[in-house]
């Protein structure tokens, strides 16, 4: 009985460790025990040699606990390294000098304290909260991986964010299901630059592309209409350019949301064709209607979808920086259109502003 009982015994206990240690507390004890004693050593440092051993010291068990404790934790231990700091002023002669520096370690601490109760809205340490935004970001990214096509197809993106900040609010989505000839992309401006749109985009992104997936082309803007509106937002809004494309025959149909046109390079006499399509931004009137402009992509022609961050700025009007574009395109695409996408993303549009752009070629 003994034996068999103790394989049962043994897997209950490997159970409730892997669930302690998948839960995080595993992490976050192992590294409040370490702190403890660290801050201990210095406490024990202090009373043995007070004279050796500069005050700064507790800094290093301070830091290291606004990096990897809890908000529930921290603040207890704050008061506890502050609390060795007192101790440790006893053992010291006192000087402007050495007040002075007591009154900046306990400033020091009363922002570690003020940043923790901040912290606590999100529940987790300072290290694993950027390692989640770090983690976000990357799905957003992912969002907009371009799935494989036919070796007689290219396309390409390329994504620059307001001040080089790794948030932004141009996101692209893309989605083909397996063993099918249609291809849709979807180019998204959310309202805002930066840090400051980025956390929609991050929401929008997955939405649309669930949306992108499970819906008929003609649903999809609706759908993604409705979906802002009942989001409530005070910045709510977002424009887009969704294309569609058959990759068999290259019939493709583009509609807008308040979004710049689709520009279409034509191989066979070299010009472009803007692709006016009406319909109005995301997230403003319920019902809207979106109208569709449908066209062919022959051998050797290329499409262009955008955000207004790369042709807009300041200074320059809409249809100018349309022109623009074309311009710079024709000059870049005669090179090839191997990283083309990077190559008029870096040359076009403010780097003060999100800029989005994609890029589909039929070889």
């Amino acid at each position: 009985m003994a034996q068999s009982g103790q394989p049962v015994l043994m897997r209950r206990v490997r159970r409730r460790w892997a669930r302690w240690r998948r839960s995080g507390l595993a992490t976050s004890n192992l590294a409040l025990v370490g702190l403890i004693a660290l801050t201990l050593t210095c406490a024990v440092l202090f009373w043995l040699a007070p004279e050796m051993w500069p005050l700064t010291l507790v800094v290093l068990p301070m830091y290291l606990g606004g990096l990897f404790l809890g908000p529930r934790q921290l603040p207890w231990f704050v008061v506890s390294v502050l609390a060795v700091l007192a101790f440790a002023v006893t053992r010291q002669e006192l000087s402007p000098r050495l007040v002075i520096g007591v009154v900046v370690l306990f400033l020091l601490g009363f922002i570690t304290l003020m940043s923790s109760f901040r912290r606590s809205r999100l529940g987790v340490a300072g290290a694993q909260g950027e390692s989640m935004l770090v983690d976000l970001r990357d799905r957003i990214l992912s969002q907009g991986r371009l799935p494989d096509l036919p070796a007689n197809w290219y396309a390409e993106s390329a994504l620059r964010s307001a001040g080089g900040s790794p948030f932004a609010g141009d996101f692209v989505v893309a989605s083909r299901r397996e063993n099918d000839s249609r291809l849709d992309f979807v180019v998204v401006d959310v309202s805002g630059k930066g840090e400051d749109a980025g956390t929609r985009a991050l929401l929008l992104s997955g939405a649309f592309g669930g949306l992108l997936t499970a819906l008929t082309a003609e649903e999809f803007l609706p759908a993604a209409n409705d979906y802002l509106l009942r989001q409530n937002w005070d910045e709510g809004f977002a424009t887009a350019v969704h294309l569609t494309v058959d990759l068999d025959s290259g019939d493709f149909a583009v509609r807008t949301a308040g979004h710049p046109p689709a520009v279409q390079m034509l191989a066979g006499s070299g010009k472009w064709i803007v692709h006016e399509s009406e319909g109005p931004i995301l997230g403003v009137i319920p019902g809207a209607d979106f109208s569709v402009v449908r066209g062919r992509i022959r051998s050797g022609d290329a499409v262009l979808l955008y955000t207004d961050g790369l042709v807009e700025t300041p200074t320059r009007e809409l249809s100018l920086g349309i022109d623009k574009l074309q311009g710079q395109g024709e000059r870049l695409l005669r090179s090839g259109f191997d990283n083309a996408a990077r190559r008029l993303i870096e040359s076009l549009g403010s780097r003060q502003d999100d800029r989005a752009l994609l890029l589909l070629h039929r070889r």
